[in-house]
């Protein structure tokens, strides 16, 4: 079989049998793509003719083009499914990736907030407005629960359970989880549906995406981030501090507050619990700070 041809039922296996997102789908197709186009140069055009050598060959082109090694690893893990596709559907007679392993990758520790700066920081809207109150929500809704800047965007309506203070939360490939809000959170959410948005949505035909901007519209990711900018401002923090900043903080405050790792992962969506453990090294680092400002032999 043509590599073009492995490609386009590789693409409709992850759409349809899989059910990957549109977005995962296009990232596959790109990164798939350029390395049959690379193949295509030394003349490999079939699948069959592919061998580990190939791929080791454009591994290390991607790493001599100054690839990171965590996008170098993004694309072996598409070679790696792609591959072993085409193994299991008989399209191969071999999976040419099988012994290559993925490049290490160093782990860098996110930028957490203190509870103190983040605290700064909700309370930072002037709430006497529509936007402001909006703003608090958000915010709120934001550090409450660990949600990802593009779940935040598109949050509608019918995700909100506010009687139980749950949020049905559409994470990555279309899969649900259930976020506890809490009380505080819950009650500015019940402020803002109640108090601003029925203002924000008169400008414009109504729809179900919870929080809404001045013309009645959803906000976007770069809104979204704009809003989060300008209040950790307005709190005095000079770091750089983003939307998934608070997911961060989220994560890290209930592990320091003795949470299970593995209810963080359920709250946070993280498929592997490998990714929530990043946030056990940040709670190792607090640890360690907290034993060199206090122990009076730690210096």
């Amino acid at each position: 079989m043509t590599l073009d041809a492995a490609l386009r039922r590789f693409r409709q296996h992850i759409a349809l049998e899989r059910g990957l997102s549109a977005n995962t789908v296009d990232a596959y197709r790109g990164d798939l793509q350029r390395y049959a186009a690379w193949l295509a140069g030394l003349e490999v055009t079939h699948t069959g003719a592919v061998s580990q050598k190939h791929v080791s060959q454009y591994l290390k082109a991607l790493h001599d083009a100054g690839l990171a090694p965590s996008s170098a690893a993004r694309i072996l893990s598409a070679l790696k499914q792609f591959h072993r596709f085409l193994l299991e559907e008989r399209y191969a007679d071999a999976d040419p990736t099988v012994l290559i392993e993925s490049p290490t990758l160093t782990k860098h520790l996110p930028m957490v907030l203190t509870q103190d700066e983040v605290a700064r920081i909700l309370e930072a809207p002037e709430t006497q407005t529509p936007r402001g109150l909006r703003d608090r929500s958000l915010l709120e809704t934001l550090y409450a629960s660990g949600m990802r800047v593009t779940e935040l965007a598109t949050f509608r309506l019918e995700q909100l359970h506010l009687d139980e203070e749950l949020i049905r939360v559409l994470g990555k490939g279309s899969k649900e989880r259930l976020v506890p809000l809490g009380d505080i959170a819950a009650e500015w959410l019940r402020k803002y549906l109640r108090d601003a948005r029925p203002l924000l949505a008169r400008s414009a035909r109504p729809h179900s995406i919870v929080y809404l901007n001045h013309r009645g519209g959803g906000l976007t990711r770069m809104s979204i981030l704009t809003i989060v900018k300008k209040y950790a401002s307005a709190a005095g923090i000079r770091s750089d501090v983003h939307p998934h900043t608070f997911r961060h903080s989220f994560a890290t405050h209930l592990l320091e507050g003795g949470a299970d790792l593995r209810a963080v992962q359920e709250m946070l969506g993280h498929a592997d619990i490998g990714t929530t453990q990043i946030y056990t090294h940040v709670d190792r680092e607090y640890l360690r700070d907290v034993h060199r400002t206090y122990h009076p032999r730690a210096h």
